[in-house]
């Protein structure tokens, strides 16, 4: 009784009842592999570019992928780039206006020449190395006041000068490309 199954039908009662199941298929089967449906019965011939995928297609939509993703890392890579330039800039225009300062006030003090033209040659080297980078000093001097490229720390009435002109610079501003990253500190006429 080893050979029974377990719900008490014997065995050959459960080969027919497959058997059974798979004999509706077999003549579809048949149809198919004996003879082809002719062209106007809506069945495709067999072989027919449509049952095979594209591959040129899928090819070249990779190959534009890959190029989209190139172009994106590329593209990507150099707004960072600029991101951390800009960074550096903004921690490092502070030490420089320190030293601008110290050249200032060593002068004022008669300080000896050597000292006040190597604090000089420092600063020439650190502008030097803001400009290889892409970026410019930039001092508006006599230019109209623009709110997004200058600050106004003051307003004083000009002889001879349209109101709302730059008079004066009390802090040189700096951009990198098109971004500003600090604006001119300006004094405008009223």
């Amino acid at each position: 009784m080893a050979d029974a199954p377990e719900n008490g039908a014997p065995e050959e009662a459960v080969v027919d009842a497959t058997a059974v199941e798979e004999e509706p298929q077999a003549p579809a089967a048949d149809q198919a592999a004996g003879e082809a449906a002719p062209p106007g019965a809506g069945g495709e011939a067999p072989g027919a570019p449509e049952d095979e995928p594209d591959y040129k297609d899928q090819w070249m939509r990779a190959v534009a992928e890959l190029d989209n993703v190139r172009k994106r890392s590329r593209r990507d890579a150099a707004v960072a780039e600029q991101r951390g330039i800009a960074r550096l800039a903004r921690e490092q225009l502070p030490a420089l206006d320190n030293l601008d300062r110290a050249i200032e006030s060593a002068r004022e003090q008669g300080a000896p020449d050597d000292f006040v033209n190597g604090l000089a040659l420092v600063r020439s080297e650190l502008i030097a190395a803001f400009e290889r980078v892409g970026i410019v000093a930039y001092s508006p001097q006599g230019e109209p006041f623009d709110p997004h490229v200058h600050e106004a720390i003051a307003q004083q009435p000009a002889e001879g000068v349209a109101s709302g002109t730059v008079i004066e610079v009390y802090q040189s501003g700096y951009r990198l490309g098109d971004e500003i990253l600090r604006a001119a500190k300006v004094v405008v006429s009223a």
